[in-house]
């Protein structure tokens, strides 16, 4: 009895350093932010505590409903370009072709490269009067376009360019492709199926746990997203572009509202989670799990 209790406190000892930072950097902060989001708050004064004030004032909002409509329109061109685009060249790849691997690492570069500096690169690509796009535009006689000061073209546009980091689902489709097992395909030949069919048939069924876990994590990435749209276009045009991180951003260190500013966070992390939940739910009925009854 005394040496289990002597190797419990050890353990305890041992592990302190990382429960003492867990609660003050992640359990106290959160602790505090849902007082917050009761109150009102601005920084520099105390807070005072309004109740769900804070949330009622979210049915009014119309910053928060534009915000929460951009973000949308943002993760469903985000994740189902990046889905595609990354089971597309993982599948082009593994086709045996010469170079396939200086081309897999090539496309993986700009996930090392970081964010502000891929902003910065599209930013003077873009350019409407000196950079690549509009240089290739006006020697085919197009006229200028200026994609980023469109209020129509600029969310659709940064979702585009987000796909410029597809190296990590890729490497995650890649994997998924090398353990197919290679009788499922001679199975298949041996059936008649086709190229297309062993495809649709045996490729897609055994690497949808690889495509589930590209898609909840481009989600979650996507409904997150502040960097391209703050350093890109900082929101515009006409608030085009304005997301939900970047307006709860803006509402706490711009308009000094921390107390709003904490109920948008909460209201983000709800969001997210019943997203999270309703995929894998959906997840469970067409993901196939080898080994599994």
């Amino acid at each position: 009895m005394y040496n289990n209790r002597r190797n419990i406190l050890t353990g305890l000892v041992w592990i302190s350093p990382w429960i003492i930072g867990f609660m003050v950097f992640l359990c106290v902060p959160i602790g505090m932010s849902i007082y917050y989001s009761l109150t009102d708050y601005g920084l520099m004064d105390a807070p005072i505590f309004i109740g769900i004030d804070n949330y009622r004032e979210l049915a009014s909002d119309q910053l928060f409903v534009k915000s929460a409509f951009n973000t949308a329109l943002f993760a469903a061109i985000s994740v189902f370009m990046s889905l595609v685009v990354s089971l597309g060249l993982a599948i082009l790849l593994e086709q045996h072709l010469k170079g396939a691997s200086l081309v897999r690492s090539l496309i993986f570069i700009p996930t090392l490269v970081p964010v502000v500096a891929n902003c910065i690169i599209w930013l003077w690509l873009l350019n409407p009067s000196a950079g690549v796009v509009a240089a290739i535009g006006s020697a085919i006689g197009s006229p200028s376009l200026n994609p980023l000061g469109d209020a129509q073209l600029a969310m659709p546009t940064l979702a585009l360019i987000s796909v410029w980091v597809v190296g990590s689902p890729l490497l995650v489709c890649t994997a998924a492709l090398k353990d197919v097992p290679g009788t499922l395909y001679e199975a298949a030949a041996m059936d008649g199926m086709g190229p297309l069919r062993r495809c649709i048939h045996v490729t897609l069924p055994m690497i949808t746990p690889a495509l589930g876990f590209n898609a909840i994590m481009s989600i979650i990435w996507s409904i997150q997203v502040i960097a391209p749209p703050m350093i890109m276009t900082r929101g515009g045009p006409e608030n085009s572009t304005l997301t939900f991180s970047m307006y709860i951003y803006k509402t706490a260190f711009e308009f000094g509202r921390m107390g709003y500013a904490s109920a948008l966070a909460w209201i983000q992390i709800l969001i997210t989670m019943l997203i999270a939940i309703g995929v894998l739910s959906l997840a469970r009925r067409v993901i196939f799990y080898r080994g599994a009854n």
